[in-house]
């Protein structure tokens, strides 16, 4: 897959400069689970981002990777998935949200060694949901339960952010007009601890450099 096949299938690309070579991935729309999303939605597709992850932390050609984010969420599982295998990397990485990374986003976001939020950006901070038929059984708000404990302690883990803080967020009742949860801009989410720095594509690269150069001389 050539430069441009890679930017236009993936919404991912590798740049090199003397400064140290950089892998930009992309995740916007809707993160893709296990069922497909209609043609015409915006998505970014796990079994895509799951591999090239991989394939980034292995290549000897590859320094660091820096995340564009402009999410509006989507399959809970699979963004985990995502933000486990970014915790997980050993190279330098760094995410920026830009426009919006909300839901699912935010574990995205704070899965990277160092985060970054555009100050026109936001994230939303909200209860787990599901769409469709659900059986009305004590287990199933359980299972509910359980999945939301993953994403608490996950940004915990991953963050500055308190538990008491983010589940004040997650449980507000009077931020969102006819919701649970809380949106809350660049500013707040730095100050929150929830992301690390506000900051632009600038920053981030910066970062990226100083960390690869850093690593280098070690």
């Amino acid at each position: 897959m050539n430069e441009q096949d890679s930017i236009r299938e993936l919404g991912s690309t590798r740049e090199k400069n003397p400064n140290g070579s950089i892998h930009c991935l992309t995740i916007i729309g809707q993160i893709e689970g296990h069922q497909a999303l209609p043609d015409d939605a915006k998505t970014t597709k796990y079994e895509h981002v799951m591999p090239l992850l991989a394939a980034v932390e292995e290549s000897p050609e590859i320094d660091g990777l820096l995340i564009l984010l402009n999410t509006m969420g989507g399959d809970v599982e699979a963004g985990l998935g995502i933000a486990e295998l970014i915790s997980g990397m050993t190279k330098p990485t760094a995410s920026l949200v830009l426009g919006g990374g909300h839901s699912i986003g935010v574990p995205l976001a704070v899965a990277a060694k160092r985060s970054f939020i555009a100050p026109s950006a936001a994230v939303t901070i909200h209860p787990v949901r599901l769409t469709g038929v659900v059986i009305g059984a004590p287990q199933t708000y359980s299972y509910f339960e359980k999945m939301q404990e993953r994403i608490v302690r996950f940004i915990t883990d991953h963050s500055r952010v308190t538990r008491e803080c983010l589940l004040g967020y997650m449980m507000s009742t009077d931020a969102i007009a006819n919701d649970v949860g809380t949106v809350i801009d660049g500013r707040e989410a730095v100050d929150s601890g929830i992301i690390d720095s506000l900051g632009t594509l600038s920053d981030a690269l910066a970062y990226l450099h100083g960390e690869i150069q850093r690593r280098g001389e070690g």
